[in-house]
């Protein structure tokens, strides 16, 4: 946990706690990537008001480095910039504050959990490739590709492509994508999916203002657009 407010850390620590989880606090942003690699944190709960660097700069050197452990950004800035720039440079999760205790835990749960299911599906899953053209999506190596360039998402956007990609040319909705993305009882704030969207577009797509292949349905959901895949 990266929060430099005392009673802030302290209730989040000790709703943590409860839940049974082992907590290391900072409260400052530079000191992070050191306790990261000696503490192997299995999530991140990171502030971006920090009084040394901002908690963006901190998310987005992680990622330069790398790693690959879910950040959850705890944050009492609410425009929708902050969200946008939060998620496009590698969190999983933006949670405002103030925020109930509750909440906190199912969200950080949720986190877990896909965690750990991915750590089983790497280690026992059969190849499974989907190709579209020049996109191929490795499912069980969790590995995304355009002409032969492997194209790096984070872990929420893979799983939004592959929740998308296996039901390519059929309309997901926004309820469906939740449950396989985030899980349904605990959706996020709608801002978060489209946002997620819109990063996983300009990846895969080569015009993402004029997108051909993840194609908004208004009022229902997604549909990805690139006819059938050869699957193997």
């Amino acid at each position: 946990m990266v929060e430099d407010d005392d009673s802030v850390r302290a209730a989040v620590r000790l709703t943590c706690e409860s839940a049974g989880y082992r907590v290391s606090e900072l409260d400052r942003g530079a000191p992070v990537v050191d306790r990261v690699q000696s503490f192997r944190p299995d999530i991140i709960l990171l502030d971006l008001m920090l009084p040394d660097v901002s908690g963006f700069d901190v998310c987005r050197e992680l990622r330069r480095r790398g790693d690959q452990v879910p950040i959850l950004i705890l944050s009492a800035r609410t425009e929708e910039i902050d969200v946008v720039v939060g998620l496009e440079i590698g969190a999983d999760d933006y949670v405002q504050k103030p925020f109930r205790p509750r909440e906190l835990l199912a969200r950080i749960a949720v986190h877990l959990r896909k965690a750990r299911d991915r750590a089983a599906t790497d280690e026992t899953a059969a190849p499974e490739r989907l190709a579209f053209r020049d996109l191929v999506i490795e499912l069980g190596e969790r590995r995304v590709s355009r002409a032969g360039a492997e194209v790096p998402l984070t872990h929420t956007e893979f799983d939004l492509l592959s929740c998308l990609a296996r039901s390519a040319g059929q309309v997901v909705s926004r309820e469906r994508i939740i449950d396989a993305v985030w899980g349904a009882a605990h959706p996020p704030d709608s801002r978060v999916i489209d946002v997620h969207v819109r990063n996983l577009r300009r990846k895969i797509e080569d015009d993402p203002a004029r997108p051909h292949l993840v194609l908004a349905v208004p009022g229902v959901g997604y549909r990805f657009a690139a006819g059938s895949a050869a699957e193997g």
